[in-house]
């Protein structure tokens, strides 16, 4: 092991005397439902190996527990397929227990550039829906409304972006527990996905935006993909902050409430024109995807 890449033992052993230097629990700890401690890690990604499910990376001081240094941390298959060496990230480190190993979750990208065109997105979006008042809801032959968000990859994909191209659009979260709802509703769309190419539609472009971004990270979202052998050559995962994501779903006209940590939601599956105009809509979960590929254009 490099030098300047701590052990985890080492790690405790800072985590040890960090809690014997003062008297009281540092706030910039929080316990989660478990009972682990979690605490917010930023840094930069120095390597990634995903046979062992791990990333490197040298993170600045993280108060009340450690100073900064350089680790290797277990994270998920999604986060390690989606970092790059050389990005800056913010996560949470997690311990479940005195002694346990530290892991990352809830990584996000960090780059400022990134994070400037995600925060312009989210004000735009909120100042555009709040001006439409009663008529935030965008009705079947309307424009889409913009909007920045994360991609699964982490990088950053404006609404602008899928100008020129068909959009079919839907709304998922992965920790979803009815069969009949979301699991059921990214079968649909691959299987759109699939008759689509069949069919010889170019210009389609898939995407699947999160009902759950506080979970829903770029890298859950990646596994999630990967766990469905989902071409995401034009399939789209998107996420970003909460109320960028409540705001589309406003516009959109899907409602999702949170209540003993399920997300109680409905569904809307929109097919989006060349120019952004909203040209068909199915509520809930009986629609079929052939009637989405008869309606989309030839080209």
């Amino acid at each position: 092991m490099p030098s300047n890449v701590r052990s985890v033992a080492a790690v405790m052993a800072a985590a040890l005397l960090a809690g014997l230097a003062g008297c009281s629990k540092s706030p910039s700890a929080a316990t989660g439902p478990g009972g682990e401690k979690r605490y917010p890690l930023t840094g930069e990604v120095r390597g990634l190996d995903p046979a062992k499910h791990t990333v490197r990376v040298t993170h600045d001081a993280v108060p009340g527990l450690m100073p900064g240094m350089t680790m290797d941390f277990p994270v998920l298959a999604g986060d390690v397929a989606s970092l790059q060496v050389g990005e800056r990230i913010r996560a949470e480190l997690v311990i479940d227990r005195p002694g346990a190993e530290p892991r990352l979750e809830k990584i996000w990208p960090d780059d400022a550039n990134a994070k400037t065109a995600i925060a312009a997105g989210e004000r735009a979006l909120r100042e555009d829906t709040h001006d439409r008042g009663d008529q935030a809801y965008r009705e079947v032959g309307e424009g889409m409304p913009d909007f920045t968000l994360y991609d699964q990859t982490g990088k950053v994909v404006p609404s602008g972006h899928f100008r020129g191209k068909q959009v079919m659009l839907n709304f998922i979260f992965t920790r979803c527990p009815s069969a009949d709802m979301c699991p059921a509703s990214t079968a649909k769309m691959m299987m759109a996905q699939a008759l689509a190419k069949k069919a010889g539609v170019a210009n389609i472009q898939f995407v699947s935006i999160t009902l759950d971004p506080t979970y829903d990270t770029p890298g859950v979202l990646k596994e999630y993909a990967d766990a469905r052998s989902i071409d995401t050559s034009n399939f789209s995962f998107l996420t970003g902050p909460d109320g960028a994501v409540r705001d589309i779903l406003t516009q959109f006209g899907v409602i999702a409430d949170f209540s003993d940590g399920i997300v109680k939601h409905t569904l809307a599956t929109l097919l989006i024109d060349a120019k952004g105009r909203i040209i068909w809509r199915a509520d809930g979960s009986q629609w079929d995807p052939a009637d989405f590929v008869k309606r989309m254009h030839k080209t």
